[in-house]
């Protein structure tokens, strides 16, 4: 009897993704454990950026790094290109993943970043391209074809991806002797639940870390605390410490871009009024849910009374220093 041609094809694609990803064996090299030495060795976070079908990918990459011992979280080329750029630091590394290695997006993000020190690695299929040359390591997850029978879709060139983001968040398991013990204490099963039912108050930041301004500041001293707290941000407040405002890096480059002269403006007059806040009461599960429907990565943190009580970003919900730490599904 002659076999159910969906059959065929689903064998047929199978087949050719798990070729590609055998292939990529033969492909590893010093770049490999490199890649692995430079996030071994930093200081701070594994940022992971890529768009489109490479974005999808890297936040699953996120996911099992920040399972697994190593802090992590997704940047959106867009969005770093227009404000939250302030959030990586000379003492990250930069994970940037794109097929051609010619996105443009993606290549933007690394030309700003390499102004802040950090350093690069790179997933791509084009080990010549311009990420490529701009990388302290090059992984190269190129196939031989896609699953997709036209070759258009990203099908085994995602899936080697994938596969060597595993690969690469093992090798750090091993780098950091993190344990089964370690393991079970970042997947506690049915006390899961209770971690993500903490308050926001518990991570939030708050004090002199504050990037907050007065309404009425001239907008040159907003832009040189801007600077200066480099949160890529910062708040604005009336004398009752009730929120008014916000100004952000991106805001500026606009500014910028248009010509406007600020020289006699004040912050009132450049600011984004009534900007997405959330109270400290809530819980971490519902400012994660919050964050990814309207994709942001930092909010103002308020009171009933809309006082302002602090900021949080998403890498606090992550485990910047502190205690709490989740993977984001996708």
């Amino acid at each position: 009897m002659q076999k159910d041609q969906t059959i065929v094809r689903a064998e047929e694609v199978l087949r050719i993704e798990a070729e590609s990803i055998l292939q990529l064996i033969g492909r590893l090299d010093g770049n490999f454990s490199r890649a692995v030495d430079i996030i071994y060795r930093s200081p701070g976070r594994v940022i992971v950026t890529g768009i489109g079908k490479s974005g999808l990918i890297g936040k699953k990459i996120v996911a099992t790094m920040t399972s697994t011992g190593t802090q992590a979280l997704f940047l959106h080329p867009v969005e770093g290109l227009h404000g939250d750029l302030g959030i990586v630091t000379k003492d990250d590394v930069l994970l940037a993943i794109s097929n051609s290695g010619e996105t443009e997006e993606v290549n933007r993000l690394i030309s700003s970043v390499q102004k802040i020190g950090t350093p690069l690695i790179s997933f791509t299929g084009n080990p010549s391209s311009t990420m490529a040359r701009a990388s302290d390591a090059v992984i190269d997850v190129g196939v031989e074809r896609e699953a997709c029978p036209f070759g258009l879709a990203p099908t085994s060139s995602s899936t080697a991806t994938l596969a060597m983001g595993d690969a690469l968040a093992v090798a750090l398991i091993d780098k950091h002797k993190f344990s089964e013990k370690d393991f079970y204490k970042f997947h506690p099963g049915g006390s899961l639940g209770q971690r993500l039912r903490a308050k926001v108050r518990d991570v939030m930041i708050s004090g002199s870390d504050m990037p907050q301004i007065y309404a009425g500041t001239s907008a040159i001293d907003a832009i040189s605390v801007l600077d200066e707290k480099n949160k890529g941000f910062i708040l604005v407040t009336d004398e009752l410490n009730r929120l008014q405002g916000i100004l952000t890096d991106g805001d500026v480059r606009r500014l910028v871009r248009k010509g406007l002269d600020i020289s006699e403006k004040r912050i009132d007059d450049i600011m984004t009024r009534s900007p997405k806040s959330i109270q400290d009461s809530w819980s971490l599960a519902q400012t994660i849910e919050f964050m990814q429907k309207d994709e942001i990565t930092a909010l103002a943190v308020v009171n009933g009374g809309n006082q302002l009580q602090g900021y949080i970003h998403l890498h606090d919900i992550l485990g910047r220093g502190g205690t709490v730490r989740i993977s984001l599904p996708l």
